[in-house]
């Protein structure tokens, strides 16, 4: 009983959140439409969370992603602003995020600063940054094109009035990539030794600080990634568009951790604590219930699935 409840707590939680919704607003709730709404709605939450979790694999936070995601947008919005092509903003954007990504690497892996410092640290410059070039203003309008914003309404046809999002197929291409560099590589497997003890990993030949200085950069490039698909859904950018995502992604990662006897992160376990925070916003809104109302219930969520997945280990 203890195993059961430290494995598929969460997945429990999760099915009991879809049918609580499913109660209270079953003309809206249970359709394709709704479903396909909310995997467009958690697209870049997911795309952060998913990098996220190789970061997490070896142990270590990037704090900094909401920050980055805000200045990847603004870095695209002001490119398209000069005149410059769709590609060559979404590529500066990319660049910026892998840089700053890697500057997170560098901090922790060869400079030695503990990662929730280093990038809380990068998180103020990267927001500052932000501002600093937007001049504190959205860029929305004419500066965006309708090639880069059209984007996100477009899709993949499923039937007559049925389509895939676009952003929802970025995000599952994500998790497939993810997933095989994590659970089918040598690169990923080493991750996981990483976090299982990095000083004997050390010891065993692997180079603890290249890889940990390579996971930051894909974590800073996944967050550039969401903040231009953020960008692309409301054709705009500002520099506090990503503000929300951090918390959102280790909340995800957490989440996922519970399902694992380890309590190691998958990314495969993170796509369901991604679910379960984009559930929750979709249902709560639709029942116009108070947006804080959903911080309540996730911190409860997170604080009642670890206790869960505690006490399954403790009578494991």
């Amino acid at each position: 009983m203890a195993s059961a409840l430290k494995t598929y707590g969460t997945l429990i939680g999760f099915v009991l959140v879809v049918l609580f919704f499913w109660i209270e607003i079953p003309d809206t709730f249970m359709t394709a439409k709704n479903w396909l709404n909310i995997s467009q709605q958690v697209s870049m939450l997911a795309v952060v969370a998913f990098t996220m979790t190789v970061v997490m694999v070896m142990g270590d936070f990037d704090l900094s992603v909401g920050s980055m995601a805000s200045l990847a947008g603004i870095v695209a919005a002001l490119a398209f602003r000069d005149g410059h092509g769709v590609w060559v903003g979404v590529a500066l954007a990319l660049v910026i995020g892998l840089l700053g990504g890697l500057l997170n690497g560098a901090l922790v892996a060869y400079v030695g600063i503990l990662p929730f410092v280093a990038t809380l640290g990068t998180l103020t410059v990267y927001s500052g940054l932000a501002f600093l070039v937007s001049g504190g203003k959205t860029i929305f309008g004419r500066d965006i094109p309708t090639a880069f914003s059209g984007f996100a309404r477009s899709g993949l046809r499923l039937g007559e009035s049925v389509s895939l999002p676009s952003l929802t197929i970025v995000a599952a291409l994500v998790l497939l990539i993810v997933w095989f560099v994590l659970e089918q590589t040598t690169f990923g497997r080493r991750l996981y030794a990483i976090g299982g003890n990095k000083e004997a990993a050390r010891l065993a030949g692997i180079r603890v600080r290249r890889l940990r200085f390579l996971a930051f950069g894909l974590s800073g490039f996944g967050a550039a990634a969401a903040g231009l698909m953020y960008a692309s859904r409301v054709a705009s950018a500002n520099p506090t568009q990503g503000s929300g995502l951090m918390l959102d992604a280790i909340a995800a990662v957490f989440l996922g951790m519970t399902m694992s006897e380890e309590g190691e992160p998958h990314v495969l376990a993170t796509l369901v604590g991604v679910l379960i925070l984009g559930v929750l916003g979709n249902g709560l809104t639709q029942m116009s219930i108070d947006s804080y109302v959903r911080e309540v219930l996730i911190g409860s969520i997170i604080v009642l699935a670890v206790a869960a997945s505690s006490i399954g280990k403790a009578k494991g």
